[in-house]
């Protein structure tokens, strides 16, 4: 009843049609994201089929006997629609798990989606996870507002964006990046952490003009000179923080927060949730003190991203999940 077939170019138009039913995908998993860095992973993306129904996507990648979801990836996990029962779910995950150990692949790694960004329940792959042994490997802790609910904002943040009045900053949407690419974040990144941005100015360009209503930049500007700015990544639910820079007057300026404070209490909203993302380092076991307690400023607190790894041969412990009724 169930079959799997390995993603291919041809299948682009009813994969990215699934991503857009689904119940827990964002556009990150549509191919032209997926696919702006093939170059650098091995897709081994699966479409699975009941009959000749298409029920379920897997977006991963390998990397030498290990199967990774996906690595390009935020986060990442089997993509289902909102009817799926969990029968069938199962299903799904069983004959993952058998497919790639029959194909000599020792283990997978999974990077849940954040529960904020689904339109329904989405558990099943954690208690999968459990039934079959699987590990939690890591686990990470990024810090959300709640925008429909009353959060307080700290007098600390507040105080920064009236300086950002009294400077005379201006608050703008752009439709290129490269002024804040060029002139704040990659500079920043580079004197500070010795690292550059993850995306290129040419690929975070390039994924802009494909998503236009989902990769936005805000900058802030003093004197007509950019200050600071910041890369959004919109979905339906969920307002994602996924580049902040500034320059080196952001205290004396308040330009950071002043940018926030515009994002959250005007432009975004009417959204359900504003995500800054991750504060871990050195794989979820530290925490970055100053940067979570800036978020938590403006009302954010905790929420987990969990990842799992789990061993292929271990789809033989799932052949008794089920009690039949006598």
């Amino acid at each position: 009843m169930i079959s799997i077939k390995k993603y291919n170019k041809s299948d682009k138009e009813s994969w990215d049609q699934f991503v857009e039913s689904s119940k827990n995908a964002t556009f990150l998993f549509k191919r032209d994201f997926m696919d702006y860095h093939s170059h650098k992973y091995d897709d081994f993306s699966l479409m699975i089929y009941k009959d000749t129904k298409l029920i379920g996507l897997f977006p991963c990648n390998i990397d030498e006997n290990i199967i990774h979801s996906h690595q390009g990836l935020t986060y990442g996990g089997i993509i289902v629609d909102n009817e799926l029962k969990f029968a069938h779910f199962f299903q799904i995950f069983y004959n993952i798990l058998k497919y790639f150990f029959e194909s000599g692949y020792i283990k997978i790694l999974i990077k849940q989606i954040p529960k904020i960004y689904n339109s329904g329940f989405n558990d099943e792959i954690d208690y999968f996870s459990f039934v079959s042994d699987g590990k939690l490997y890591r686990r990470d802790i990024i810090s959300v507002i709640d925008l429909q609910k009353k959060f307080k904002i700290s007098n600390d943040r507040i105080q920064g964006y009236k300086r950002g009045l009294r400077n005379k900053l201006k608050f703008l949407e752009v439709d290129k990046l490269d002024d804040f690419w060029k002139k704040i974040l990659i500079p920043t990144l580079s004197s500070k952490h010795s690292v550059s941005p993850v995306h290129t100015l040419k690929e975070i360009s390039l994924l802009k003009n494909n998503f236009k209503r989902n990769i936005r930049q805000f900058n802030v500007y003093h004197n007509d000179k950019i200050v600071a700015g910041t890369t959004i990544f919109q979905t339906k639910n969920v307002i994602h923080v996924q580049y902040i820079g500034s320059d080196l007057n952001k205290n004396h300026l308040g330009s950071i927060d002043f940018l926030f404070y515009n994002l959250i209490t005007d432009t975004f909203s009417e959204f359900n949730f504003f995500d800054f993302g991750t504060s871990n380092e050195s794989n979820g076991k530290k925490i970055n003190s100053g940067l979570l307690y800036w978020k938590e400023g403006y009302g954010a607190r905790t929420h987990t991203q969990d990842f799992y790894e789990i061993l292929t041969s271990n789809f033989n412990k799932l052949n008794d999940l089920f009690i039949n009724p006598k």
